[in-house]
């Protein structure tokens, strides 16, 4: 196939290229245009707008505002780069002869807390924050515009996918795990071991298998929720961290109760540790995968979860060595 990749120089962009480049013949759209192995040509957004992009069989949208983990971009940007690029590329999708689009959105577009044990497709969405309220943005503008597209006779052939993926690892991440990774590092011990929590991953080689798939089957359009079949919690990554480093994990399996005072206290008195960190620290957020694995008729994922945080770690260390 002949595939249309936005911001393919990003982390899950680089890591898209090595999957597909072997069976398939790639082109770029990006705000940088440099030399990349296995990709013919990366265009600019104004090709785009000026109509010289090549013709595709697929598009695959990356491009977008990531979740800034220290809260310093402004609400504006995620809107004008998240939902305003996506409307500009549907667009350019729905008077195109292309017969796939594969938006990246995210599971914070649905929620950002989990209510109950496990996050299905049938959520009603309620995201908080910028990030989250302009994935939804997209989506809302994919959804509509396709439920327009589908009164037209000519243009249902085509196929239009909605992915919200977990937390993405693997080499070239630079998001929380590697935070999490830099604090093992350096010896930190981890005082929340009392926090049995669980929490939803995804593999960037299961991520990949989940785009040939798409690519390559007849899966029905719809919305769908990308991970690993496992959930991990905070204390088995560390163990798994320190396995790789070859460490021993220093898990502090402090009272609960101490810990939840602590945090109060540093609410009042604007201190790093607080209930609303706590909370995100130590809740769950499992998100199933069920409904894309029926869809691309698999019963699991090729990777298993703790091989991929160990393949992500391994990354980690060689690029630090």
């Amino acid at each position: 196939m002949k595939i249309l990749i936005t911001g393919i120089h990003g982390f899950v962009g680089s890591n898209l290229v090595n999957a597909l480049k072997k069976e398939h013949t790639l082109y770029g759209l990006d705000i940088v245009a440099p030399q990349k192995d296995g990709v013919v040509k990366t265009y600019s957004w104004q090709d785009m707008e000026q109509g010289g992009l090549p013709a595709v069989d697929a598009i695959i949208h990356l491009a977008g505002k990531a979740h800034d983990t220290k809260n310093q971009s402004a609400a504006q940007v995620y809107f004008d780069i998240n939902t305003g690029l996506t409307q500009k590329i549907f667009d350019y999708f729905l008077a195109s002869d292309v017969r796939k689009f594969v938006f990246f959105s995210s599971v914070k577009a649905a929620a950002d807390t989990v209510v109950g044990d496990v996050l299905t497709e049938e959520v009603v969405p309620h995201p908080v924050g910028p990030y989250g309220e302009s994935k939804i943005k997209a989506e809302e503008y994919i959804l509509k515009a396709e439920e327009q597209r589908m009164r037209n006779e000519e243009c249902k052939g085509k196929r239009v996918y909605i992915l919200r993926p977990c937390m993405i690892h693997g080499p070239g991440n630079k998001g929380n795990l590697n935070l999490l990774y830099g604090v093992v590092k350096k010896g930190i011990p981890w005082p929340l071991g009392a926090f049995e929590n669980r929490r939803s991953f995804t593999s960037i080689d299961n991520l990949c298998f989940v785009i040939e798939g798409l690519l390559t089957k007849d899966v029905a359009s719809g919305i769908y929720h990308i991970g690993d079949d496992e959930a991990l919690s905070t204390n088995e990554l560390i163990t798994l961290m320190c396995e790789v480093m070859g460490r021993k994990a220093h898990i502090w399996n402090l009272n609960r109760g101490l810990m939840e005072g602590m945090a109060a206290l540093g609410t009042v008195l604007h201190l790093p540790l607080n209930k609303e960190r706590l909370r995100k620290l130590t809740e769950n957020y499992v998100v199933s995968n069920a409904k894309i694995k029926r869809a691309l008729g698999v019963e699991k994922m090729p990777v298993r979860a703790a091989d991929g945080v160990r393949k992500t770690i391994r990354s980690f260390e060689v690029k630090k060595s």
